[in-house]
């Protein structure tokens, strides 16, 4: 037998201020289940009124055995709160902390110390860490841009092809500018999303990192190179003589540019 809700006569009651309430108040019957009676009155009453949303529901018993119950909707407005999201929504949110990345070339070498009777330090020509087997570099703090998108999107539009393309384009760099970053600039991190079984869309945040194209960019006495965001610039070293130390040094002799993610049209995300 289905529960059928009748409204009371002490119905429809008004708080003004900006955390006023309006109630709808109603008698069900059919049910001896509190929870039954609940699930259909979310399913059943209006979810707004006077064009207040933000509604709640109470289940109170008058005569359960018999299936009799008291049922309040409650609306209630506040300003302070943020409106409950809606189909096509966003939000976002970044952060500046930067990443980390193995160099082994500094900018420049501000200083260097000899022992008593060297008479010249070695010029590396700013690698860092040399040793008699390689270049051991240390490990910087890089400028690098992440934020966050939130879109709340209809769930007609969340198929499993598109929650395919989120996988496909994780792990990937924007092939083209995109959402005024140049191409190369923007790693997409991946989306995850939720909905509840109330709600008729998909709230997904999208994660992306940033990192600028740079030119000019220089390893020791090798100039003039350029490399997009997400490439990675190495040197290698080789041993020469230093005829002020008197000594074989490592010196960086060739830098290498290496794309090491794939490139794909970010327009797939839809957002």
């Amino acid at each position: 037998m289905p529960v059928t809700f009748h409204e009371l006569a002490s119905s429809r009651v008004h708080e003004t201020g900006s955390n006023g309430t309006r109630e709808l108040k109603y008698v069900a019957m059919g049910s001896s289940d509190d929870v039954e009676v609940r699930s259909q009155a979310e399913s059943q009453l209006p979810t707004a009124y006077d064009g207040v949303g933000n509604r709640r529901i109470r289940v109170e018993p008058v005569d359960s055995n018999h299936g009799l119950w008291e049922v309040t909707a409650s609306y209630r407005t506040n300003e302070s709160q943020q409106e409950s999201p809606q189909a096509g929504d966003s939000s976002y949110a970044f952060d500046t902390t930067g990443g980390t990345q193995h160099i082994t070339q500094s900018k420049q070498t501000v200083s260097g110390y000899g022992a008593p009777g060297i008479p010249a330090i070695p010029d590396f020509d700013e690698a860092i860490g040399v040793t008699e087997d390689g270049v051991e570099g240390v490990d910087v703090t890089i400028p690098v841009f992440s934020y966050t998108e939130t879109h709340f999107i209809p769930a007609a539009s969340v198929t499993s092809g598109y929650v395919n393309t989120l996988f496909q384009l994780t792990g990937k760099v924007n092939a083209s500018g995109f959402k005024g970053f140049a191409a190369g600039e923007m790693l997409f991190l991946g989306a995850s999303g939720a909905k509840r079984a109330s709600e008729d869309f998909w709230e997904i945040t999208y994660r992306f990192a940033c990192s600028a194209n740079a030119t000019g960019l220089s390893v020791g006495p090798i100039t003039g190179i350029a490399k997009k965001g997400w490439e990675y610039l190495w040197a290698l070293y080789e041993d020469v003589e230093d005829d002020d130390a008197k000594r074989i040094v490592k010196r960086p002799v060739a830098a290498y540019v290496e794309r090491v993610y794939d490139t794909a049209n970010f327009g797939g995300l839809g957002i």
